[in-house]
């Protein structure tokens, strides 16, 4: 199948999917269903990707599509009992304070460039498909190794923040537990080095830059545009100070060692 007609296909089907939910999120309120759909529709057209390309089948797309599908189901859950038992996201709610009658045309847009994310982030699984050879080679293996590790670590670390969440009970405080006393948001640092596994099992494919361009993308995008920008607003109008705090002292990406406030005790 034609790239063109792949991509097309695809976005078409994701884009359709966002049309119906922002007309639920127009009725319920909670926007969260987006990122929910993100995670699922990146994980299903990533699954497509890697097995309908012309490159054949092989035991490399059948990785590709089973570490793609697995991604997708831990973080499509994981959001799923975030958007469903908590109330919507601060930052989806403060732009409905912000945005008052003009928020359903930005909440329409906003879902559709999810369907055009999805697509996006589906393209490195695509290309690292078409990497030479039937079998797994030494990259294959190192990609996987990597993937694994990473994938823990975010899960690790979204674990821990639920955990604090439920014991804190709404309280000002910020969560400096486990990996987040080592930066503040270690769930996108490991979900970042997630897509490197995508360059490795690349190697050699005739479109291999594409794996390298998802890499570039996902860290502009989360550390410039829609990942740790909005977090870290809404963590300071709810945290205020607390959260001020937390920023001198700790990393906002690579987990590293607290700084030491002067003047304060180690």
């Amino acid at each position: 199948m034609p790239v063109g007609q792949l991509i097309l296909t695809g976005w078409i089907a994701v884009a359709i999917l966002m049309l119906v939910l922002w007309l639920v999120q127009a009725r319920t309120r909670n926007a969260g269903i987006v990122d929910i759909a993100w995670a699922f529709a990146t994980a299903i057209l990533g699954i497509y990707f890697s097995l309908y390309n012309d490159a054949g089948h092989s035991a490399r797309q059948m990785l590709l599509a089973f570490i793609v599908a697995i991604w997708g189901l831990r973080l499509g859950i994981y959001l799923t009992q975030r958007a469903f038992i908590e109330e919507e996201d601060g930052r989806y709610r403060y732009l409905r304070s912000k945005l008052g009658s003009k928020v359903q045309p930005f909440m329409f847009v906003f879902f559709q460039v999810q369907a055009l994310w999805a697509v996006m982030f589906a393209l490195p699984i695509w290309a690292a498909a078409r990497a030479p050879g039937e079998m797994l080679q030494w990259n294959d293996y190192a990609g996987l190794i990597l993937w694994l590790a990473c994938f823990a670590g975010e899960a690790i670390a979204d674990r821990q923040l639920h955990q604090y969440r439920r014991k804190s009970s709404g309280k000002q405080g910020v969560c400096e537990e486990g990996l987040w006393r080592y930066s503040r948001h270690p769930n996108y640092f490991f979900e970042w080095m997630q897509w490197w596994a995508y360059v490795l099992i690349g190697i050699g494919s005739d479109v291999w830059w594409i794996t390298w361009l998802g890499v570039a993308v996902m860290l502009v995008f989360l550390v410039k545009v829609t990942g740790i920008p909005y977090t870290e607003q809404q963590a300071l109008r709810s945290r205020g100070d607390a959260y001020r705090r937390y920023q001198r002292t700790t990393s906002g990406f690579i987990p590293l060692p607290k700084k030491q406030i002067t003047g304060e005790p180690s």
